[in-house]
C-alpha cells in the first residue's frame, strides 16, 4: 500500500492546552508515524502513512481536539515522496520559534480533574492552591513571550521537583508539557503580607478573619480582589464604607452552581458559560420568590422585581419560571441569603464561580471553619485606579481597606480584571472582556495588510492590536483618568507589542484633543490617527460582525468629542471603513456644570426644562413641583445657561436618561456612572413585567380583555392612563424633524439631516409626571418613544442613503430593553440589524473599531 506525507499547519489556541499529546494519541491510534512541533504561531505536524490513516488522523485532529483548544483553520500540504523525509515513528519535538500569525491562550478556569485531585486527601497536591494541568490554569497572566513554555513564564522561577518533572515530560500524563504544572514542594506558596503565616496557616487565618467579619485583599491569577462574607450585611457595608462605593452593585462569588441557583435564574444556556472554562461575571436575574424578601432591600433601593421576558427566554413568563423551578428542583426557595447591600436596588446580581484553587480552598478547607457559601469578591484597587497585580502595590493601595492581605509569590506579568457577561435573547451580551477571553481575536474576512495599534476610549479603557485581518483586544485596562491606569495602559500595550511580535505602523486614538489615551497614543512614538469616537463604536459593531457594507449608525452613549468641538452622545451616522457622515442626532441641549453633571442628572433636568420654557419663571415652577433643586441652584443654573458658564452644546443620550430619572424622581444623582440610567431602565422593566403578568392573568381568567403578544405594539399593550396615552399620540405625530440649510446651523454647528424630537419627549413626561402619571410607566414610555425616534430616523436615513443595515452601539445600548424595543421596530421595518456580542457595547469596545479604521487607512499605501 502507497504512503503519503502531509504537513499540516494548526492555527488558533494550540499552545498550552496539551495540543502536542493530543496529536500524539491521535497519531498512535491511527498507525501515524512523523512529528509535531510547537512553531509559535501554529503547531506543525509531519503525518505519514497510508491515505486512509492520514484522513483518520485529520478527522480526529478536527473533531476531537484537546478540551481547551480553539481550532481557528488548518492548512495541509502534501509533501512529494522525493522530498518527504522517512519517519519510523510519531515523535513530540522541542518548540521552535518562526513568525506567523500568533495566538494567545487566555487564562484557564481550574477544570474538575484538577478540582478532584485538590480535595483528595491521598494525592500529593492535595489542598496545592496552584493545582494545574494542561487544560486549566494561567497562561495569558504569566507570560513573557512566545512560544509559550515554562522558561518564558513567570513560573521559571520555580524548577520543578522531581515527581513534577517526570509528569511534565511524560506524554501519557495529564500534565505533559503543562508550563505552570507545580506541587506543594515545588511550586509558589501562598502567604499574609506583614504576618509571619505562610502556606497552610495563611489561608486558614484568611478563612477567619471571612468568617468573622472582616475583610480580606487574595490575590488570584490577575490581580488582588477585596473580599468579605457576602451574607453579612455589616461586613458588605463596612467595605462601602472604606472603598466609598455607597451604591455600585459587587460582584459576588458562589461557593458552586447550586448556590447561583437558589439566588438567581439561571438558564441551561447561562448555566454553559457560568460553568465553563472562562467563569465570567454573569449579570443574572434574582430569583423572584426571594427578591422581594427583607425590608432593608426596598429601604436601599426600592425596586421591584424584574424577570427577563426578552423573546426566546426561559423567563419569559411566570409559568416557563415555575417549569424552571421544577427542573431545579426548588419548588420551595428560601429566602435571599445575599446581605441588601451587596447590589441595593438591583433586579440582577453579579454572579462567578471559583476560577483559581485559592478561591475554592477560602469556600472548603479542612480546617473546621465555617464558611459562608457566597463571598463578595470585588476587584482589589482604589477608585479610579488598576487592579492591584503585586505586593507593593497591594500594600500601598489595599491596606487600609482590608483585614489582612493573602498574597502569593507567582509573578503576574499582565493584569486580567474579571469579565462581565449579560445575556440578550439567551446570547452572551458583553459588558467587560477579559480574563478568559483577550486576548483572543476578532477576524475578519477581508484581506487587509498591516500592523496598528488602537488605544481606545477614555473610560473603560481596553486596546488593540491589528495585525492583518485579525484583531486582538486587551484585557481590562480601566478608566484613564486615573495617571496610575494610564502607567498600566503603557506597560500593557509593550508587553503585548512583545508578545504579539508587533511593530505598529500606526497608532490610533480618540479625537478629544486633552484625553490621556490621546496623550498616551501621542508619546508612543507613531504615526497617528484620530478617530471620532461614536464613529468608532459602529466600526467595532461592522468589525464584530465581519460587515464590509456601508451601514446607518445608531450611536448612543454619554460622552464623546464631536467634530464640532460639542459633546455628542445620540448619533445617526452614515457610516463605512472609509469616513462617515453626521446623518442625525437627538435635540441638542445646554449641557451645564462640566463633569458635575455627568454624575447630577438634575442639572440637565433644569437646563432640559429651562431650554424649552425660555422663561425663568415657568421654569422654576415645574422645577419646584418636581422636587429637582433649590431655587438658589436654579438660578445659578439659569445664569450659567444665558452666559455660556461652564456650558456646551450637547447630544448627549446619557445624560438624557439621567435627565428622565431626576424628572421622574427615580434617581436625582449617581454616585457611579451610569446609576441614575439604569435605575430608570430597571423601572420601565418593572412596570413591563408587572403589566405583562396582569394581561396573562386577565386571559388565563378568561377576561373580556384580549392580552396581545409582546410583538405587537407596546404601547396600546401596556398603557392605560389617558394621560400617557394622549402624550404618547402627540409625540408621534412628529417623531423626528427634518433639518436642512440654515435651519441646521440653529441645531449645531456641524449640520445633519434629521433630529430625533427628544426636547418633545421629555416635555411630554415633564407635564404627564405633573398631571399625577406614574413614573414607571413614563418611564417606560421613554424607552418606548425613544426607540421610535431611532427607527423613523433610520428610515429616514434609508431613503437619503439607500442603506439597509444598521448598526446599534454605544454605552447606552447595555440597556436591553431599549435594544429590544429598537431592534424589533427595525427587524418590522425590515431593517438588517447588526449588535454586539462578544464585544462591549460601551467605551470598552471602540478600541476594535480604531483598529479597523487604522488597517483600512493602511491599505492605501499597500
Amino acid at each position: 500500500m502507497s504512503e503519503i506525507t502531509r504537513r499540516i499547519r494548526v492555527y488558533g489556541i494550540v499552545q498550552g492546552v496539551g495540543f502536542r499529546p493530543t496529536v500524539s494519541r491521535h497519531a498512535t491510534s491511527n498507525g501515524i508515524r512523523g512529528n509535531v512541533c510547537n512553531k509559535g504561531p501554529y503547531v506543525e505536524i509531519y503525518a505519514q502513512g497510508s491515505a486512509d490513516q492520514v484522513d483518520g488522523f485529520l478527522k480526529d485532529l478536527e473533531e476531537r481536539p484537546p478540551k481547551r483548544a480553539a481550532i481557528l483553520k488548518i492548512n495541509t500540504e502534501d509533501i512529494s515522496a522525493e522530498d518527504a523525509p522517512q519517519f519510523d515513528a510519531f515523535d513530540i519535538i522541542e518548540s521552535e520559534k518562526t513568525k506567523g500569525e500568533i495566538f494567545v491562550s487566555p487564562d484557564i478556569a481550574i477544570c474538575d480533574e484538577c478540582k478532584e485531585e485538590m480535595y483528595n486527601p491521598k494525592d500529593r497536591r492535595y489542598l496545592h492552591p496552584f493545582i494545574n494541568c494542561t487544560c486549566c490554569g494561567p497562561r495569558l497572566t504569566i507570560l513573557d513571550s512566545l512560544p509559550y513554555d515554562r522558561e518564558r513564564t513567570s513560573m521559571k522561577e520555580f524548577p520543578m521537583c522531581p515527581d513534577c518533572a517526570k509528569e511534565y515530560y511524560d506524554p501519557e500524563t495529564r500534565r505533559y508539557d503543562a508550563q505552570p504544572v507545580c506541587c506543594n514542594e515545588c511550586g509558589p506558596e501562598v502567604y499574609l503580607i506583614g504576618r509571619a503565616e505562610r502556606g497552610r496557616e495563611a489561608i486558614t487565618y484568611t478563612r477567619q478573619v471571612i468568617h468573622d467579619g472582616g475583610i480580606v485583599a487574595i490575590k488570584g491569577i490577575g490581580g488582588f480582589h477585596l473580599c468579605c462574607d457576602a451574607t453579612n450585611e455589616e461586613a458588605v457595608s463596612r467595605l462601602r464604607m472604606l472603598k466609598r462605593r455607597p451604591a455600585k452593585p459587587f460582584a459576588i462569588m458562589a461557593k458552586d452552581e447550586t448556590v447561583v441557583k437558589r439566588e438567581c435564574i439561571v438558564t441551561p444556556e447561562q448555566e454553559a458559560i457560568l460553568t465553563g472554562h472562562q467563569k465570567p461575571i454573569m449579570l443574572l436575574d434574582r430569583r423572584p420568590d426571594v427578591q422581594m424578601t427583607g425590608e432593608k432591600q426596598l429601604e436601599l433601593g426600592n425596586a421591584n422585581p424584574v424577570i427577563d421576558i426578552e423573546a426566546g427566554s426561559k423567563t419569559g413568563s411566570l409559568e416557563n419560571q415555575l417549569q424552571l423551578d421544577k427542573e431545579l428542583k426548588l419548588e420551595n426557595a428560601s429566602e435571599t441569603r445575599l446581605a441588601p447591600s451587596v447590589a441595593p436596588g438591583n433586579p440582577k446580581v453579579g454572579v462567578m464561580l471559583p476560577y483559581a484553587p485559592v478561591q475554592l480552598l477560602i469556600f472548603q478547607y479542612d480546617d473546621e471553619i465555617k464558611m459562608p457559601d457566597l463571598l463578595v469578591m470585588t476587584s482589589g484597587n482604589t477608585s479610579g485606579a488598576p487592579i492591584c497585580r503585586d505586593d507593593e502595590e497591594a500594600v500601598a493601595e489595599l491596606s487600609h481597606l482590608c483585614d489582612a492581605i493573602l498574597s502569593h509569590n507567582r509573578k503576574i506579568r499582565i493584569r486580567a480584571d474579571d469579565t462581565v457577561m449579560d445575556f440578550y435573547k439567551n446570547e452572551p451580551y458583553m459588558i467587560r472582556r477579559s480574563r478568559g477571553y483577550a486576548p483572543l481575536p476578532f477576524m475578519t474576512s477581508v484581506d487587509w495588510k498591516g500592523q496598528v495599534l488602537a488605544v481606545g476610549g477614555e473610560l473603560k479603557n481596553t486596546f488593540c492590536i491589528g495585525v492583518d485581518s485579525r484583531f486582538y483586544p486587551s484585557p481590562y485596562v480601566g478608566d484613564l483618568e486615573d495617571l496610575r491606569t494610564v502607567k498600566a495602559l503603557q506597560e500593557t500595550i509593550h508587553r503585548f507589542q512583545t508578545l504579539l511580535e508587533v511593530e505598529p505602523q500606526v497608532v490610533v486614538c480618540d479625537l478629544h484633543p486633552k484625553y490621556n489615551s490621546t496623550v498616551a497614543a501621542e508619546s508612543l512614538g507613531y504615526p497617528m490617527l484620530q478617530v471620532q469616537h461614536h464613529y468608532a463604536h459602529i466600526l467595532s459593531c461592522m468589525t464584530e460582525n465581519d460587515c464590509q457594507e456601508p451601514v446607518i449608525g445608531v450611536s448612543f452613549d454619554g460622552t464623546g468629542y464631536g467634530t464640532d468641538g460639542t459633546i455628542w452622545g445620540g448619533e445617526i451616522l452614515l457610516a463605512d471603513y472609509q469616513d462617515f457622515t453626521r446623518f442625525g442626532s437627538i435635540t441638542p441641549f445646554l449641557q451645564i456644570g462640566g463633569d458635575a453633571s455627568a454624575k447630577e442628572g438634575w442639572r440637565i433636568a433644569v437646563s432640559m426644562i429651562y431650554g424649552y420654557t425660555k422663561d425663568r419663571a415657568k421654569a422654576w415652577e415645574i422645577i419646584e413641583k418636581l422636587g429637582l433643586c433649590s431655587e438658589q441652584e436654579s438660578k445659578v443654573q439659569f445664569t450659567m445657561a444665558e452666559r455660556k458658564i461652564n456650558a456646551v452644546m450637547s447630544t448627549s443620550a446619557g445624560r438624557v436618561f439621567d435627565a428622565v430619572s431626576a424628572i421622574l424622581g427615580i434617581r436625582r444623582q449617581s454616585s457611579f456612572e451610569g446609576e441614575a440610567s439604569t435605575a430608570l431602565q430597571f423601572a420601565a422593566e418593572a412596570f413591563e413585567q408587572k403589566n405583562r403578568l396582569a394581561e396573562n392573568a386577565k386571559q388565563s381568567s378568561g377576561s373580556d380583555v384580549i392580552a396581545k403578544s409582546a410583538d405587537e405594539n407596546d404601547a396600546e399593550n401596556l398603557f392605560t392612563d389617558t394621560i400617557i396615552i394622549n402624550a404618547l399620540n402627540t409625540l408621534r405625530k412628529y417623531l423626528v424633524e427634518q433639518k436642512t440649510g440654515e435651519e441646521s446651523e440653529a441645531v449645531s454647528e456641524s449640520e445633519v439631516s434629521c433630529v430625533l424630537n427628544t426636547e418633545a419627549l421629555v416635555q411630554k413626561i415633564v407635564e404627564a409626571k405633573l398631571q399625577g402619571a406614574d413614573s414607571g410607566a413614563l418611564a417606560y414610555l421613554f424607552h418606548q418613544m425613544l426607540a421610535e425616534q431611532i427607527v423613523a430616523a433610520c428610515i429616514e436615513a434609508r431613503k437619503s442613503s439607500g442603506r439597509n443595515k444598521v448598526a446599534l452601539s454605544g454605552g447606552v445600548f447595555q440597556n436591553r430593553l431599549l435594544l429590544h424595543l429598537t431592534e424589533e421596530r427595525l427587524m418590522k421595518e425590515g431593517f438588517e440589524v447588526l449588535r454586539h456580542r462578544m464585544i462591549p457595547p460601551n467605551d470598552g469596545g471602540i478600541a476594535i473599531g480604531q483598529a479597523a479604521y487604522g488597517m483600512h487607512w493602511l491599505q492605501k499605501d499597500i
